[in-house]
């Protein structure tokens, strides 16, 4: 086995494929990526594998393979030396028992794993549909932030994927914040439907790794989901149980609804979050006839607040207080000009959405067209807090 390529293309597709490799494994060959070339009558193609007992990942890149073949060798020592090697082009090889790595006056010899113990990848699963990969890194990232952290309860830890007709769902809860992004997608079939969960740590790696433009291909079956786009190819297990549902949660009977600056509100949160000790609350008191909100946080002598512009509607003032770790991640999900708070009061459930309603385009109470997209065809997103009690003195 014989190839050339260019540092820089090694490099990224080594860190690809090695992101789902085991930190520790009782298998040693978990721990291998496989490097298997094919010579062509242009280019040849290099594909790097790697997989652990969760999640496979495969990638392929342009390679000069003068000798085509297959090895198997440490994944993360082989992206260490990667990331040392000089830039420019580099030759590989196997000489025996070892692999040779070398660029520009550089060489690295690696030992060889034995291909025979290296389990076969698992086949991506029946291709659902396609999705924007831009959208789609987007919207994981929304809903990621809500996923639970508890391994014990492995559901809570992983994201809904559910498929309606064109709408991709997708939703996270740790019991306390429950966020839900929608967003079209080209469903492969009419009339596609699935529901599944899927971790949300996995999930998040991939979406970010998969590239910013084009369409993601999206696959499905009973066990696991899969994700392709631009040579890459990656699968993981799905997590067993269901997510509750967010539809009578995300129903609110008769809410205040407040309107503020989304930057100036993240901002000012943040400032007065410093005094905000441990899980003490971060409080807000929305006034309509002042047109207002005012942000409080600590206690005693140690306190700070910030007034800042906002209008109410549907109450004279409300006051509501929210975990401050909670409050900013919600806040940081979102990107518009203005946030549109749903509020109950305190101790109860706030709904927080991008925007005002859009006059004349027959929105609904959480700020979407009805159809589950913002009329530019992004998608809604939507993210519920429980407010505590306050207890500023």
């Amino acid at each position: 086995m014989e190839f050339r390529i260019e540092r820089s293309a090694l490099t990224e597709a080594v860190s690809w494929a090695a992101r789902v490799l085991p930190v520790r494994s009782p298998v040693p060959v978990l721990g291998g990526l496989l490097l298997d070339t094919e010579a062509g009558s242009g280019d040849g193609r290099l594909r790097i594998s790697g997989l652990d007992y969760e999640a496979s990942a495969r990638i392929d890149v342009e390679a000069e393979v003068p000798r085509p073949g297959k090895v198997l060798v440490m994944g993360r020592r082989l992206l260490d030396i990667c990331k040392v090697l000089p830039d420019g082009p580099v030759e590989c090889a196997v000489e025996g028992s070892r692999f040779t790595v070398s660029g520009d006056g550089a060489r690295f010899g690696l030992s060889v794993l034995p291909l025979d113990d290296y389990p076969a990848l698992p086949p991506l699963p029946q291709v659902r549909g396609a999705v924007d990969a831009e959208l789609f890194a987007a919207a994981v990232a929304d809903v990621a932030v809500a996923a639970g952290r508890d391994d014990t309860l492995p559901v809570l830890t992983g994201i809904r994927l559910g498929l309606d007709g064109d709408t991709m769902t997708l939703a996270a809860t740790d019991r306390y914040r429950f966020a839900v992004r929608t967003l079209p997608w080209k469903a492969a079939a009419p009339g596609e439907s699935a529901d599944v969960i899927v971790s949300a740590r996995r999930l998040t790696e991939i979406a970010r790794s998969l590239g910013r433009s084009g369409l993601v291909s999206v696959a499905l079956d009973a066990g696991s989901a899969g994700f392709e786009h631009a040579g890459m190819r990656t699968t993981v297990r799905l997590l067993e149980g269901r997510l509750p549902r967010h539809d009578k949660l995300f129903a609110l009977e008769d809410p205040a609804v407040a309107v503020v600056d989304r930057a100036r509100l993240t901002e000012a949160a943040k400032r007065v979050s410093v005094v905000a000790d441990g899980d003490s609350p971060v409080q807000m008191t929305f006034s309509r006839a002042d047109a207002s909100v005012t942000l409080r946080a600590g206690y005693e002598d140690d306190v700070a607040s910030q007034r800042l512009s906002a209008t109410l509607e549907g109450a004279e003032e409300l006051t509501v207080a929210f975990n401050p770790a909670y409050l900013a991640d919600a806040l940081a999900s979102f990107t518009g000009p203005a946030l549109r708070l749903q509020l109950l009061g305190a101790g109860q459930r706030a709904l927080i959405t991008d925007g005002a309603p859009r006059e004349g385009a027959g929105t609904d109470r959480a700020g979407t067209d009805g159809a589950g997209t913002d009329g530019a065809g992004r998608g809604t997103h939507r993210h519920l807090l429980m407010s505590v009690r306050p207890q500023l003195v």
